[in-house]
């Protein structure tokens, strides 16, 4: 059996157990797993490889770019700053960056943009991936679009640009950028086990697991609809892209965030435990409830399933019944995944969260982070 490193408690052993199998199976090549409840870790595991060629093993520090688990980071900033006043929710983008209201943009509001709803779920002009690196010259384009409907009437996940919009946002009402904010005012004061990072610097280099295809590479358009078709070539990123220092360095903030599980677990703990973590409280009880504040639900067309938007994260929603099991259901969830596999999960009821972060990437349907809520699940009612 795959030797697994880090804490956890018995009664979750089942936990650990399936991240063993898992990397016995070749299933994951290297992966960390963390379960925290009420802000405290019941399960801190990692193993496997951290590359490829299985030269060097997954270590304690080690971390992966979770592409769309970012959102839940970037997520976490908004309500933060709605928390604080700095944004309010149903006001227009416009006032807090005036330029975007361009081509009939003025009605888009905040909770259009952490919905998916704002109607600008990508970029209009083709651009590249570099392009989309570039802050000043793709959220400018942003700024100029016309929105591709009616705001707050589609629901179309936006796989980059709703990271785009919050980090002008918070840099015009803090004067920091998305990333800064993240990691001056949200893992600082957290500790070091808050090592979540919206762009890389250097010092992270030697510890990063570059995301390895376990299949192929699905072909651009397949599977998809034509929304979703056209969103995806707007850029149209590939795992190797995440290999790159121009992408590590940049602050995309709906997709090229780096950490592991134990970071997913603890930072998104602010938002399962009502705002506080180890006696250092980040937002009200009440800011931490404005999550679930007039959901939208309904058919994404980009992907061509029913989902219900917080603000910010994923409710819970038949749909998530299934893939969670029945130790979720009914309860108030808040998440969401990235391409590849990864995946936190912030439980308000049992206050938990869970994080599964992978380095074998896989695309299409990819269902190992749901057994790992699901054994975790188990275990709490066990």
């Amino acid at each position: 059996m795959a030797e697994i490193q880090g804490t956890y408690s018995e009664q979750f052993s089942a936990v650990r157990d399936l991240l063993a199998s898992s990397l016995d199976s070749g299933t994951d090549l290297g992966a960390s797993v963390a379960v925290y409840i009420d802000g405290k870790p019941v399960v801190d595991i990692w193993g496997g490889h951290a590359d490829a060629a299985r030269t060097r093993p997954w270590e304690r520090d080690t971390i992966v770019n979770v592409y769309s688990f970012t959102k839940t980071m970037t997520a976490l900033c908004a309500l933060i700053l709605i928390d604080r006043g700095l944004l309010e929710l149903d006001a227009p983008v416009a006032r807090y960056w005036p330029e975007f209201a361009q081509n009939g943009k003025d009605g888009v509001t905040v909770r259009h943009v952490l919905q998916h709803t704002s109607g600008l779920p990508a970029w209009t002009e083709q651009i590249t991936a570099q392009d989309m690196c570039d802050l000043e010259k793709s959220t400018d384009l942003l700024a100029r679009q016309a929105p591709w409907w009616a705001p707050g009437t589609v629901l179309a996940y936006h796989t980059y640009t709703t990271g785009h919009m919050v980090n002008v946002l918070t840099q015009r009402v803090t004067g920091l950028t998305l990333g800064r904010f993240l990691a001056q005012e949200v893992c600082a004061p957290l500790g070091p086990d808050a090592d979540f990072h919206i762009g890389t610097g250097p010092e992270c280099d030697d510890r990063v697991a570059l995301l390895t295809p376990g299949g192929p590479v699905p072909a651009l358009d397949e599977d998809m609809s034509p929304v979703g078709a056209r969103i995806t070539r707007h850029p149209y990123v590939t795992p190797d892209v995440s290999h790159h220092l121009w992408w590590r360095r940049a602050e995309v903030g709906g997709a090229n965030g780096h950490g592991n599980a134990r970071a997913g677990a603890l930072l998104q703990s602010v938002l399962a435990c009502g705002g506080e973590v180890g006696g250092v409280r980040l937002m009200s009880e009440a800011g931490c409830r404005r999550v679930l504040d007039r959901p939208f639900s309904g058919m994404d067309v980009a992907m061509s399933l029913p989902f219900t938007w917080g603000n910010g994260y994923c409710l819970n929603s038949d749909l998530a019944s299934v893939m969670f099991g029945p130790g979720a259901k009914d309860h108030r969830l808040a998440f969401w995944g990235g391409n590849g596999g990864s995946l936190v999960l912030a439980d308000l009821d049992a206050r938990m969260t869970v994080a599964y972060v992978p380095n074998l990437w896989k695309g299409g349907v990819d269902d190992r982070a749901y057994f790992f809520v699901q054994a975790a699940y188990a275990s709490l009612t066990a």
